[in-house]
């Protein structure tokens, strides 16, 4: 397994922020050609073995996927007719990268038409409007992907040990963040919205029923710093004072989540066991604070050899 990368937001911030606006580039044609599935599951992207993809996405004439290829730097558009495009990642504009992403779907006939402004972003520039030069530096894309690949392994292995409804591990391109959620199975309070460039009713619909959620996020220059992250909707005050692990993870009010930070894990003796237990000892407190059946806990070793 590769070790955990170091990762430092102010060297990683340059290029995250061309890559957030071209994730957001391709995920909206994800959400455009998929039915709705519950909680905004059919947007996503995965994390894969050369960067992230889209999974299949159907067509007229049957299907497609878009792979963001960090290995290699290119965006590739693979069809179930055999057929590939292929777009360059470098130092460009946004627009440049749109205008060029469309054209080899007109190349491929299969019809695309977008939102063409961010979601959940404070930009409102269109796409095709936004021509700042961007930064993308491969070193960095790299060192970021190689966080997710871990992060992915670990998030996919707490996910087994749930069996109740949980999502997949996912990569949100509107946030910009590696999630699973677990639900209790219970239905919670009206959503009260608020995030930006997003309409309500898709955040309500999002967490129309309760739900204990960890993450990774690379950080903002309000928290200027890589972090796993954990949270509950509703979040009550008793979530807030449960105790968690490791002694280094605290309760962030201005997030309004528990918070680790990625150099913790990163610089941890065993970071694999550190970061499990922060996941484990986070959903222990969203489920004592929300009151959740505890047998959905499961343990899943007896089965791995099977």
């Amino acid at each position: 397994m590769i070790p955990w990368p170091e990762l430092d937001f102010y060297q990683l911030k340059p290029t995250l922020e061309t890559m957030h606006l071209w994730t957001q580039i391709i995920g909206k044609i994800r959400l455009r050609q998929m039915p709705w599935i519950n909680h905004s599951w059919h947007v996503t992207l995965y994390v894969s073995s050369s960067g992230l993809n889209t999974g299949s996405i159907p067509y007229a004439r049957g299907i497609f996927q878009i792979d963001i290829d960090i290995i290699r730097n290119l965006v590739v558009v693979n069809t179930s007719e055999a057929q590939m495009v292929t777009v360059d990642l470098y130092p460009r504009s946004v627009a440049s990268f749109y205008k060029e992403l469309m054209l080899k779907f007109a190349q491929l006939d299969i019809p695309v038409e977008i939102y063409p402004k961010p979601n959940e972003m404070a930009a409102t520039t269109p796409f095709d409007e936004d021509h700042a030069q961007r930064v993308y530096d491969p070193d960095q894309m790299m060192k970021f992907w190689q966080a997710l690949i871990r992060a992915h392994v670990l998030f996919t292995r707490f996910r087994a040990m749930f069996n109740g409804k949980v999502s997949p591990v996912h990569f949100f391109w509107g946030s910009f963040d590696l999630a699973v959620t677990r639900f209790s199975g219970r239905k919670a309070p009206l959503y009260p919205g608020g995030s930006p460039n997003i309409p309500d009713a898709v955040m309500q619909e999002a967490y129309s029923h309760e739900v204990s959620s960890c993450g990774f996020w690379p950080g903002s220059e309000a928290f200027p710093y890589p972090m796993f992250y954990s949270y509950c909707y509703p979040r009550t005050e008793e979530f807030d004072k449960q105790p968690v692990e490791p002694r280094d993870a605290f309760f962030s009010h201005e997030l309004g989540e528990y918070v680790l930070p990625y150099h913790v894990v990163q610089q941890a003796a065993d970071p694999d066991a550190l970061l499990l237990s922060f996941l484990q000892s986070t959903f222990t407190a969203a489920a004592v604070a929300g009151n959740w059946k505890r047998d959905m806990e499961c343990d899943l070793t007896s089965f791995q050899h099977g």
